[in-house]
């Protein structure tokens, strides 16, 4: 599902509430939507999901190969982010 725009639903932005400034937290494959936030909570770990990446591919023309790379089809997935430093995300 591709929504209006350039970007469509394929990127999560982050807000300081404080202040009011958005920046891009992560972007998705073709054709995904970003879905389905949820944090552990110690805020050290985010899970999202990416769906239907890829849509709209065909058996003989594949718009995405996320998340298992050339030649295979796209599909769904949860997306398991932590800091390489294990402080908090948020």
């Amino acid at each position: 599902q591709l929504s209006s725009g350039p970007f469509g639903n394929n990127q999560m932005l982050v807000a300081d509430p404080r202040t009011g400034e958005l920046k891009r937290f992560l972007t998705g494959p073709q054709g995904c939507e970003v879905t389905g936030i949820a944090a552990t909570p110690d805020f050290r770990t985010l899970f999202i999901n990416i769906q239907h990446p890829g849509e709209g591919s065909t058996a003989d023309n594949l718009l995405s190969t996320w998340p298992d790379g050339p030649g295979r089809r796209p599909r769904s997935a949860t997306v398991v982010i932590t800091r390489e430093d294990g402080r908090r995300l948020l």
